[in-house]
């Protein structure tokens, strides 16, 4: 009989770890065989005493088991990480670049619950999730640095969610030279990265391709303003098409075509860039982090954007309040001028704001249902968001919308969504829905792996159709 410590699951327990799930609950377990000690390995069997694989094991967690292998496994030892590590890095050459800044590893979807890696041009930004990657440390880091060769490797377990595997918090320098400031490249533009002070490790890599796809919702926006490309020829007979506004002056604005953009929630500023790059006429770049705004505003700079990006810091559910109230008491006022030609508007007292509208709109909020008890409020949330925005659209807008809570189910969203769009008079085009990139796999069975959820919907009014 093998030394190694082992657990026998219930007879009547639901057989995710057959569907691909690497979790195993507490309940879940009928009895164990040996002394196994937190963090220790432990081979996992079904009731009829069939081995199902080999994972680590920690009783102060709900989730007392996670898979490692499907099958028997000694030790997770410095070859055994270098071997998933090589595969990990295999994946991301193949749908990402051999040296392009991503997340390297994540977790359970690269057959490593617990682990993630994100790579900021030569530093590995880490996080330890779990007290079975916690013990095997002393493994997994020179393996690491052997298979990515970093300069250096900096930590930022700094989550919540380690308390629960009885764990504190930690950051700091694990390896080499790790400067607070990493500048990398993501679709061509400049990015500067705070990996000591940013959110989770610095940047969010999961919506990189997402960012990408407002390329086409950036142009098309200058006839709405009466601009038309009219053929002209110069002295040297030389024909080219030049913008003409309604009174027939030539627009010298280069972006005159271009989207007005509002991006709530910016943190560093990421869509606003793209926004930009892909010909945006004027961008608003909202947070309500000062800090998260500084970012932001080096990053505009450093690819020359300055001239077309206004930022505020705010609130982002009272920012978009304000200006649908102002919208709205602006239009009270303009409809009592249109009903009675002799009737008196009271405009003793000013707008508090100006009521703007835009072409685009982006939400990418943080994850507002952080636990299932947590939904109905995040719900009304996303629900609260998404309907304001769509009040805010110029007729024909886009609203380009994202929820990264894993309890906020698709489904769920997408309901939420159309409940916003019907109480705001509009109806919606779906043109995108979409997950996170491919440097953050889905390991199928793994719901909780299919957290991010992103969308693009054209949206009009039901009377203007």
């Amino acid at each position: 009989m093998s030394k190694q410590a082992a657990v026998w699951l219930n007879k009547s327990r639901r057989p995710r770890l057959e569907e691909g799930h690497p979790w195993i609950y507490s309940n879940e377990i009928a009895k164990t065989e040996g002394e196994p000690s937190p963090g220790q390995l432990v081979e996992v069997k079904d009731h009829r005493d069939q081995l199902l694989g080999t994972g680590y094991w920690n009783p102060v967690s709900q989730i007392t088991v996670r898979l490692v292998e499907y099958g028997p496994l000694e030790k997770m030892d410095e070859a055994f990480f270098r071997e998933r590590f090589e595969r990990a890095l295999a994946h991301r050459r193949r749908f990402v670049g051999a040296n392009e800044s991503c997340r390297l590893v994540f977790g359970e979807a690269d057959f490593l619950p617990g682990l993630v890696v994100d790579r900021f041009g030569g530093v590995l930004v880490i996080q330890v999730l779990t007290l079975g990657m916690e013990v095997a440390k002393d493994a997994w880091l020179p393996a690491l640095v052997e298979v990515f060769k970093p300069q250096g490797v900096y930590e930022r377990s700094d989550v919540g969610v380690r308390t629960l595997e009885g764990l504190e918090e930690r950051t700091g320098v694990l390896y080499g030279e790790c400067p607070k400031h990493v500048e990398i490249e993501e679709n061509g533009l400049r990015v500067l990265v705070d990996i000591e002070d940013g959110q989770k490790t610095g940047y969010f890599f999961d919506q990189r391709e997402n960012r990408a796809t407002i390329k086409p919702l950036m142009l098309g926006w200058g006839a709405r303003s009466g601009v038309k490309l009219v053929e002209t020829e110069s002295e040297n007979g030389v024909k080219r098409m030049q913008p003409i506004n309604e009174k027939g002056n030539p627009v010298t604005y280069p972006y005159w075509d271009g989207a007005t953009v509002l991006e709530c929630f910016a943190h560093t500023g990421s869509f606003t860039l793209h926004a930009c790059a892909y010909g945006a006429k004027k961008v608003t770049c909202l947070d309500i982090s000062e800090h998260a705004l500084e970012t932001a505003r080096h990053n505009v700079e450093i690819n020359g954007f300055s001239d077309r990006v206004e930022f505020v810091t705010a609130d982002a559910f009272e920012y978009l309040r304000q200006q649908v109230a102002a919208r709205d008491e602006r239009q009270a006022r303009a409809n009592v001028k249109v009903k009675s030609a002799g009737a008196k508007v009271d405009t003793s007292k000013p707008l508090a704001v100006t009521g703007r509208t835009w072409d685009v709109i982006i939400l990418d909020p943080p994850a507002f249902a952080k636990t299932k008890r947590a939904v109905d409020s995040a719900r009304r949330g996303y629900k609260d968001i998404n309907l304001h925005a769509m009040k805010l659209l110029n007729e024909g807008g886009y609203l380009v919308t994202a929820s990264c809570s894993y309890h906020v189910r698709s489904e769920l969203f997408l309901e939420t969504i159309q409940e916003a769009a019907k109480d705001a008079g509009k109806t919606i085009r779906r043109v995108e829905w979409r997950g996170a990139g491919k440097d953050h796999p889905h390991l199928v069975g793994v719901e909780e792996g299919h957290y991010l959820k992103f969308g693009i919907f054209e949206v009009r009014s039901r009377k203007e159709l």
